[in-house]
């Protein structure tokens, strides 16, 4: 896929995976959406990349993701990428698992993620074409004690991420 000039969304830009992504995909040349909780970090960062533009969002919200996008198309008119990046670990035994912030995490790492992609898919249906990333785990190969909260996440997203790809092929 050329990244040169696609306008790409990327979730939790403002720190690890998040951060090295949009920092990556501007130096090849893309208009990265910067979509964070993190003001003041974002803000910087959008004025470090290239045509950039910064979104203060907390994918759970959804007045934050409809903001996202209203402001992604009226920057760039267009979305061709969704990286679907913002998401949080959780570890412990299972039988010391806080059911509320489990909850929280379900929330962060697989209920907003589906939020994000019932927002753009019909977007790129309309565009005739763009693509979703929904970052994963390598948590998901393995069984690791104290993982279990964490790893659970991650393997819902694999099941959306894996059939979303069979519908939207």
């Amino acid at each position: 896929m050329e990244i040169k000039n696609k306008v790409i969304i990327v979730t939790g830009a403002s720190q690890g995976i998040g951060l090295a992504t949009a920092k990556h995909l501007n130096t090849l040349g893309a208009k990265v959406v910067l979509a964070a909780r993190s003001e003041e970090i974002i803000e910087k960062l959008e004025k470090e990349l290239k045509d950039s533009l910064a979104v203060i969002t907390d994918v759970t919200e959804d007045e934050d993701v409809d903001e996202l996008i209203s402001e992604t198309l009226k920057k760039y008119g267009r979305i061709d990428v969704l990286v679907n990046n913002a998401g949080q670990g959780m570890y412990g035994p299972v039988e010391k698992i806080n059911i509320e912030n489990y909850r929280q995490i379900m929330e962060l790492n697989v209920f907003a993620v589906l939020k994000m992609m019932q927002k753009v898919i019909p977007i790129m249906r309309k565009q005739g074409k763009g693509v979703i990333v929904n970052v994963g785990s390598g948590v998901t190969k393995n069984y690791i004690p104290e993982v279990g909260a964490y790893s659970s996440t991650k393997y819902a997203l694999n099941a959306l991420s894996f059939i979303s790809r069979q519908e939207l092929a």
